[in-house]
């Protein structure tokens, strides 16, 4: 149990040295609760590691220099916390920036007819190769179906019969395309 004379010296270092533990630190660290924190925390810490100093310790020096290394670490820790602050901001309006520059150099018309083609020429691949050629044909080359006709040497129900296939399976994989699938296929 702690010797009642300790507590009674404990308490008078306490009401005779608190308040100029706290302007010390309060004149490093501008917040006063947060200073009052750290004297509070440097006479626990003395009061703790009392029996480790020597007799003829200055006691007040003592727990002045802990004020000092406790006020020097939360100044430390709140210069690390301002850099990462700093960095995150720093990347946040990056990122912002690059946002904005990508979203203004953004063609919905170009990025959306883009998609749409390679959705087409995958669909043109998918398909077997006489309809994709009679489609091509007629989309691309500009031909009628009877001149289609004529060059494959079928007949223009054949002809009208491949294409039709062909708008059908593009018709499925182009719906949500479907204002492009219709300027396209017209």
């Amino acid at each position: 149990m702690e010797n009642l004379s300790e507590i009674k010296e404990f308490n008078k270092l306490f009401s005779n040295y608190q308040g100029i533990f706290i302007r010390f630190a309060n004149t490093y660290i501008q917040d006063e609760d947060t200073a009052e924190d750290i004297v509070i925390d440097s006479l626990i810490y003395y009061w703790e590691n009392r029996n480790s100093l020597t007799s003829n310790s200055n006691i007040p020096a003592y727990i002045m220099e802990v004020v000092k290394h406790k006020s020097l670490n939360y100044l430390r820790n709140q210069r690390i916390r301002e850099d990462i602050e700093q960095n995150l901001w720093t990347h946040m309006d990056r990122v912002r920036r690059l946002k904005i520059t990508t979203l203004e150099a953004c063609d919905p018309e170009e990025l959306f007819s883009s998609e749409a083609q390679r959705l087409i020429d995958e669909t043109l691949e998918s398909l077997p190769e006489k309809t994709r050629t009679i489609f091509i044909m007629s989309r691309y080359e500009n031909k009628t179906h009877k001149e289609i006709a004529e060059h494959l040497g079928l007949s223009t129900k054949s002809i009208e019969f491949h294409i039709s296939k062909a708008l059908g399976v593009l018709r499925k994989r182009l719906k949500d395309y479907l204002p492009f699938f219709l300027i396209f296929l017209n």
